[in-house]
């Protein structure tokens, strides 16, 4: 009898409260025309903004109150109605917070790259956007107005930054915004030269992405003279090419570069270093008049700008060019976003420790690109077993037409890895290239820098790992010298790494399975489980399904098979390896020489690592004892080494009186030279 009765005394209060606020909200519409009469405005009445505001949250509070005064006798799902009314109610404030948030998270670079802040048009815009450039980075930011201007210059700036686009956004406004009318016929207005076929084809390619309204053709040798002729007798406004054949179509008279305004040579350190300054040269005579004011706009851009660059610029710019160098002399002239890594190994090993850094780093899914000194090289390391995923070769001697097939299928995804020489090092924007592998360190450092160049582009993480010999470690540092690099020395895969991305790949192999094919393999799938269990049935799998059914342990100090890397670390500094050797002996015994490899200090001398063969492994674990002097483990990754690295052979020979001295390279030399 109380229950309903405290119900229906609750549903009078809310509709007397209900009545006074009509009451008080007809009032008021009252009193506004009369204020208006007063001289007063709708403004003048309206109470202060923090009273507004406590108004507001108190109306919220009492219609959330008189929802959970219904919500006593109503069922769960009145909670889910409270909450979109109270979500409804404060929808136009999130909004705004969110919009209010989202500029707050502007970066310096978005800000000055915005697409206001550049004479660039509304459908350029769009193209932009659906190219994925929601705003210009900082190379293009810097050129577009001085470009757009006419001025000539000199560009420097890392690799994947966004060079093609700091050039060709700026010629793309100012000729569309010239155009009058497009005869048939008409010359090129804009040149740009360019050292491979495959970079020629990127030029053209995002010139065409962003324009609709100008002619774009692209020249190289290798491809058929006759598109080319018919494509000069329709009309050009843009020409990209490369050197040679751009010369023979001038030298036989059916190319005229009478009307260029504008010439663009792009990777111009590679261009005159491969032996093309002669044809740059005799090319541009024919857009050139010597000591004319009217001489077409210069640009020069490159990762890699040497002295004799510049030089050559000024015989064909004006006196007043720009220069741009987003790298400088002392900071790092790499990608920012590239990690340098180096993996020491004996070329007779290196193609299936090259196979395991894809598994790891790349996986079945990602895109790698392995560049290689000689075409024999590249043709070999393509078929070798060790790499288990789809791969494809890439150098001179490939006809154009299957290059070009080539290049298409890696960008579509068709293959995983592609092995190439110098071809592909320049210029080539592949989308989402994941790791970068290079067989040898190169003997240009400006070689490393395009290479590394290929991954880690338009703001994305990529990783760069060189392969070494212990012969070319001096090689290695003069590259990080020159590049402003420092490398970090990492050992080869373990089992351990390879099982987990074999097994992260199988799964997601198991994903793209289609629901439809499961189920004729239900039957086979409960018969294999009530013979080997399901979890040794799934796990055989994706064994199986990865590819990774017999896995080799390797050294991380030499890549040698069959040996583990051990660690000994004292708890203070060590002023020789003998005293290392010390303390192994006191609870192994001597007979441990035959058993120790290349021993080497470890960072700061506070230890030691070394190899031994994985048969004498579990003996040593079981006989070995830590002690509050020295501990021993198995090493999961290479540690931090000491530079010097024969320090550890003449540390022996101290110990030893010289019994054996460098025992342990001797050995390792003659090894490797007899599988030479």
């Amino acid at each position: 009898d109380g229950a309903p009765a405290r119900a229906g005394r609750r549903r009078k209060r809310q509709k007397e409260k209900k009545e006074k606020k009509s009451k008080h909200s007809k009032k008021s519409k009252e009193q506004i025309p009369q204020a208006e009469e007063n001289g007063f405005s709708e403004d003048d009445l309206d109470p202060p903004q923090p009273k507004k505001i406590k108004e507001n949250k108190t109306k919220v509070n009492g219609d959330i109150k008189k929802n959970s005064s219904e919500q006593e006798k109503s069922s769960s799902t009145s909670n889910g109605c409270v909450h979109s009314e109270t979500q409804c109610k404060s929808s136009e404030t999130l909004s705004e917070e969110c919009d209010s948030d989202q500029e707050e998270e502007l970066t310096e670079e978005e800000k000055e790259g915005a697409f206001s802040n550049f004479s660039i048009s509304k459908e350029t815009a769009e193209l932009l956007k659906a190219r994925g450039v929601k705003y210009l980075f900082s190379i293009q930011a810097k050129t577009f107005q001085p470009i757009y201007d006419g001025k000539d210059m000199i560009a420097q700036a890392r690799t994947g930054t966004g060079k093609t686009f700091s050039f060709a956004l700026p010629l793309i406004e100012k000729l569309q915004g010239a155009i009058k009318e497009r005869k048939r016929g008409r010359p090129p207005k804009v040149l740009i030269l360019t050292p491979t076929r495959e970079l020629a084809n990127q030029v053209a390619r995002d010139f065409k992405d962003i324009t609709k309204k100008l002619t774009v053709a692209c020249f190289y040798g290798g491809t058929p003279y006759g598109e080319q002729i018919l494509h000069i007798q329709n009309g050009i406004d843009i020409l990209v090419g490369t050197p040679g054949r751009i010369k023979d179509h001038l030298q036989n008279g059916k190319l005229s570069l009478s009307n260029v305004k504008h010439v663009v040579l792009d990777e111009v350190d590679q261009m005159l270093d491969m032996g093309f300054a002669e044809q740059v040269e005799e090319i541009l005579t024919f857009a050139y008049k010597k000591d004319s004011e009217d001489n077409p706009q210069t640009l020069l851009f490159s990762a890699t700008c040497p002295h004799w660059v510049y030089n050559v610029g000024k015989k064909y710019m004006k006196s007043s060019y720009e220069q741009i160098d987003l790298i400088g002399k002392k900071t790092q002239r790499t990608a920012v976003t590239v990690d340098h890594l180096a993996i020491e190994c004996h070329w007779s090993r290196r193609a299936a420790i090259i196979g395991d850094v894809i598994q790891v780093y790349s996986g079945s899914h990602g895109r790698t690109i392995i560049f290689c000194e000689t075409k024999k090289e590249a043709n070999e390391l393509a078929l070798n077993t060790s790499i288990k995923q789809d791969a494809q070769v890439l150098h001179g001697d490939i006809p154009q037409k299957q290059r070009e097939i080539t290049l298409k299928g890696f960008r579509n995804g068709v293959f995983e890895v592609l092995v190439a020489t110098n071809v592909a090092a320049r210029g080539l924007d592949i989308p989402e290239v994941d790791l970068v592998v290079q067989s040898s360190p190169p003997t240009h450092v400006d070689s490393y820098i395009h290479r590394s160049g290929r991954t880690g582009r338009a703001g994305r993480n990529g990783i760069c790992i060189c392969f070494y010999q212990r012969k070319e470690e001096d090689q290695l540092r003069h590259v990080e010298q020159k590049a402003g690099i420092i490398f970090k020395r990492i050992g080869v895969p373990t089992p351990t790494d390879i099982i987990k991305a074999s097994s992260k790949d199988a799964v997601r192999f198991l994903d793209s399975v289609p629901p439809s094919a499961i189920n004729y393999f239900t039957q086979s799938a409960e018969k294999l489980i009530e013979e080997k269990g399901a979890v040794r049935a799934l796990a055989a799998a994706l064994a199986h399904i990865s590819g990774a059914t017999s896995i080799e342990q390797r050294s991380l100090i030499s890549s040698d098979v069959g040996y583990v890397t051990m660690t000994l670390k004292c708890s203070i500094e060590m002023h020789s390896i003998g005293y290392a050797w010390r303390g192994l002996k006191e609870q192994l015994g001597e007979e441990i020489d035959n058993k120790v490899f290349r021993i080497r200090f470890l960072k700061g001398k506070t230890g030691v690592c070394f190899d031994v063969p994985v048969a004498e492994l579990s003996h040593i674990q079981e006989k070995w004892q830590d002690s509050r002097r020295w501990q021993l483990a198995v090493a999961t990754e290479l540690p931090e080494l000491e530079e010097t690295p024969r320090e550890a052979g003449q540390g022996f020979s101290n110990f030893k009186n010289g019994r054996q001295g460098n025992n342990f390279y001797r050995n390792d030399r003659f090894k490797i030279r007899g599988q030479k």
